[in-house]
């Protein structure tokens, strides 16, 4: 195995072990909300104004995969939709006040895992840190041509 397959290899696997790590507590912590719901609901706490073709974008999901997820967590009281008054026609998506606890709970799993995880952190230098991330950058820009190619991008021209 050549290095760059190393890379690819050892990227999936970290995210398959942090995934695997954060499930029981994410689970426990968030019983009855699916992992697509509590990202959606991430998703609308951090971007203004989000509606399903921004959500689809944000969350690598089709429009139809992003409305039944909106139904849902409309029924379940944790976002509310809303219109523009200078926009009839967009339907936008906000948190409810039980959204809201729902997303806090989630924002700080993510701070437990982020302080468990520090002492790896800590230790990497400025310039470690900026050519990891210059090679994800790299990375996601490849990536999204190779999607284009394919014809499966999601993100309106």
């Amino acid at each position: 195995m050549n290095k760059e397959e190393q890379v690819k290899m050892d990227f999936r696997d970290l995210f398959n072990k942090m995934a695997w790590l954060n499930k029981t507590k994410m689970e426990d912590s968030l019983k009855g909300y699916k992992p697509s719901e509590v990202h959606c609901i991430e998703s609308i706490g951090k971007n203004v104004d989000s509606n399903v073709t921004k959500l689809a974008e944000s969350l690598y999901m089709t429009r139809g995969a992003i409305s039944k997820i909106t139904k849902k967590l409309t029924e379940k009281g944790l976002i509310e939709s809303y219109q523009k008054p200078d926009n009839k026609k967009e339907i936008y998506y906000r948190l409810t006040e039980q959204g809201e606890v729902v997303n806090k709970i989630h924002e700080e799993l993510h701070k437990e895992f982020q302080e468990r995880d520090k002492a790896v952190f800590e230790h990497l230098t400025e310039e470690q840190l900026d050519s990891m991330l210059n090679f994800m950058e790299k990375y996601s820009r490849h990536l999204d041509e190779e999607i284009k190619k394919q014809g499966l991008d999601i993100k309106p021209e």
